[in-house]
């Protein structure tokens, strides 16, 4: 994986999500509402969390292989 191509990546949708919200919403909600997704998925969010996960993995201290559901649902 490729750290600064996934930031890149995600700073693009959030562009496009904050655009469509600022021509949607009135000034004071777009406010609240560019402030929460900028938290949720941005330097102090989701790219932090990457960021972690990605020097997790490289340091050999990653989660493996992902779980999968059995089959017939979960137990």
């Amino acid at each position: 994986m490729n750290l600064p191509a996934i930031v890149a990546l995600l700073n693009y949708r959030k562009s496009r999500i904050l655009r469509m919200a600022e021509a949607a919403l009135p000034e004071t909600q777009f406010r609240a509402f560019r402030g929460l997704v900028l938290d949720e998925f941005g330097r102090e969010g989701l790219e932090r969390d990457l960021e972690r996960l990605m020097a997790e993995r490289e340091q050999g201290n990653g989660p493996g292989r992902p779980i999968r559901a059995k089959e017939g649902g979960a137990p």
